[in-house]
């Protein structure tokens, strides 16, 4: 059985990665919404499995990195500091090498090995207390990131959106509700695990917003019929020269959207201060098969192969706004998130 939620009231996906005393508990992503069922993840190495697996996307690598970080230091806590560190670092490296592309494994690395960097002999606490700040911190930035984009939508707007299920898109909705605004989204159902269909549209049907699916190849049409007020996507990373990677499929949308003049607002935390331009990023690829079948069953015949490049680079001149939990900047204007007077890079 899993833990009790640790944060009541949320979208069932929005509190679906939780630590315990056995464990890390993860809701399986692959066959939500038709079932509710959870990965028990006892292991870092079990942790990273299950990341690479898929059954945890969107936010919830975040949350399992931080979480399988704790349980690398509990694997240690009988072992002298030096020894657990070293360990830990171990761990981290393993983790963040589950997603290459997205940087938010990265940053939860850090949360933990920051506070064990400060915390004294006993590396397990620190890791505990590193581990739940770096959670309180992404629900704060979620929800600023969520007020900043909000503010840029109209009153009644019709979102196109591709591919994202929790605290990103939460946080933008439940701004937006705040406001007043009367929001329709359009999920585009993201293949070939269908993301959109099963994971962005079920939230948004929670939350209580109109909510319809198209298959990945509708939205151009739906943008020249004028049926389109903004597209608005999560992102993966972006760039300091503005360049958003994002879930594959993110490129085309945004290219129709520049194309019939519709906005596109990519949401992040914060641009990468490594990674200068689209081409410093790792694009992850994964196994072709996996194109090649929907749901467990496979839609193509054996004699054709897959081919999986599981994020595309959106180039700089296709984005109207990178939205960030320090508001909204144009794509050329994103280096200046970490201006000093803003703020420097942890």
């Amino acid at each position: 059985m899993p833990p009790p939620a640790a944060h009541p009231g949320l979208p069932t996906l929005a509190d679906s990665v939780r630590l315990a005393e056995d464990g890390v508990h993860l809701l399986d992503r692959r066959v939500f919404p038709f079932e509710r069922r959870w990965v028990h993840a006892r292991t870092v190495e079990e942790v990273a499995g299950a990341i690479e697996d898929m059954v945890t996307q969107s936010s919830g690598p975040y949350f399992a990195v931080l979480w399988g970080m704790v349980l690398a230091a509990r694997e240690v806590a009988d072992r002298d500091p030096d020894t657990a560190r070293k360990h830990l670092r171990g761990a981290g490296e393993r983790l963040i090498a589950t997603r290459p592309t997205n940087d938010q494994p990265r940053k939860a690395v850090e949360w933990v090995m920051a506070a064990v960097a400060a915390g004294g002999d006993d590396v397990a606490a620190a890791a505990l207390a590193g581990a739940r700040a770096g959670d309180a911190d992404y629900r704060q930035r979620s929800a600023a990131m969520g007020r900043a984009g909000a503010a840029l939508l109209p009153e009644q707007p019709r979102i196109l959106t591709h591919c994202w299920g929790d605290l990103y898109l939460v946080g933008l909705v439940e701004a937006a509700l705040e406001l007043g605004k009367h929001l329709s989204f359009v999920c585009t159902e993201t293949r070939p695990y269908l993301q959109g269909a099963r994971l962005t549209a079920e939230t948004l049907a929670e939350m209580g917003v109109d909510t319809t699916v198209v298959t990945d190849g509708m939205p151009a049409s739906l943008m020249r019929a004028g049926q389109i007020d903004a597209l608005v996507t999560a992102s993966d990373r972006v760039t300091m020269d503005g360049h958003v990677i994002n879930k594959v499929g993110t490129l085309q949308l945004a290219v129709a959207a520049h194309a019939f003049g519709v906005p596109f607002h990519a949401l992040c935390h914060a641009p990468d201060p490594a990674s200068a331009t689209g081409a410093d990023v790792p694009i992850e690829f994964r196994d072709g098969d996996e194109v090649l079948h929907t749901l467990g069953r496979r839609s193509a015949s054996e004699r054709v192969r897959g081919l999986y490049p599981a994020f595309d680079v959106t180039d700089p001149r296709f984005v109207t706004t990178v939205v960030t939990d320090r508001g909204a900047f144009g794509p050329d204007r994103v280096h200046e998130y970490w201006n000093e007077e803003q703020g420097t890079a942890p």
